[in-house]
């Protein structure tokens, strides 16, 4: 993918180690030390980043990282034992899925900046990688903060009502410390839902039935799946038109 540009924030593929390192040290910051959990080497790095493509969203200027993600590419469901998400999910239902797949994890955005441009360039980036690849669902885990499902029953209830995803491709459970949605009684409200998986839902996004809880990055997540024959038709031609952005120094 060639870098996008939009303003004053960039949009690349890491190219070298010292890149990569650079994404894993904002990761740190945002899922680690934000939790105040410790990593001697200040990286939140683990062995799915050899496997992986990522993201970078830089200040055009300063070459100073805002947020990044990394992208799993899977050419076909029966990959997906591969991601990262098969470590709490049993995502068999999905090997039989039709067309490439690309799984998105680790996204963050640098806490010092709170520009709704980088947000904006990260999905043009993202449109464009899933539109050069053929890809037909996107999919990850959405966090929830802190590992206590109990302050977002009322949440999770909401997931259960309005987003739980069709019966064919739902994944099983398989980890150790479950929530199962379908149980809550809390009254259903979105108000809580996470900001990133707000923006999944709106693009017509479904979740699993059950939330995994992750002791050691101190979360909750749901499996998160976007096909994205589902999104909106207005949403797919804002996301494209972002995608095809052209200012000063773009190199589309």
């Amino acid at each position: 993918m060639p870098p996008l540009t939009r303003g004053a924030y960039t949009a690349r593929l890491a190219q070298t180690a010292d890149e990569l390192a650079t994404a894993q040290a904002l990761r740190h910051l945002s899922f680690r030390a934000a939790r105040g959990l410790s990593a001697e080497t200040g990286h939140d790095s683990d062995r799915f980043d050899a496997l992986c493509q990522h993201l970078l969203i830089t200040e055009t200027a300063t070459t100073r990282l805002m947020g990044c993600c990394r992208i799993l590419r899977l050419t076909h469901g029966r990959r997906i034992d591969q991601s990262y998400a098969a470590q709490f999910y049993d995502l068999a239902s999905l090997a039989a899925f039709p067309g490439p797949l690309l799984e998105l994890g680790r996204f963050c955005l640098h806490p010092d900046r709170h520009d709704p441009d980088i947000l904006r360039l990260a999905w043009a980036a993202l449109t464009r990688l899933v539109d050069d690849s053929g890809t037909r669902l996107l999919f990850g885990c959405s966090s929830f903060a802190g590992a206590d499902p109990t302050p977002h029953h009322a949440a999770l209830s909401h997931l259960a009502h309005k987003h739980l995803g069709p019966a064919i491709w739902s994944p099983r459970a398989t980890a150790r410390e479950t929530v199962d949605l379908r149980r809550l009684t809390a009254p259903p409200d979105p108000a809580a839902m996470p900001a990133l998986l707000q923006t999944y839902l709106a693009m017509g996004a479904w979740v699993s039935d059950h939330a995994v809880i992750d002791r050691e990055l101190h979360t909750l997540h749901v499996f998160t799946g976007l096909e994205i024959t589902a999104i909106p038709p207005a949403r797919a031609r804002a996301l494209r038109a972002l995608a095809g952005w052209q200012g000063p120094e773009s190199l589309l």
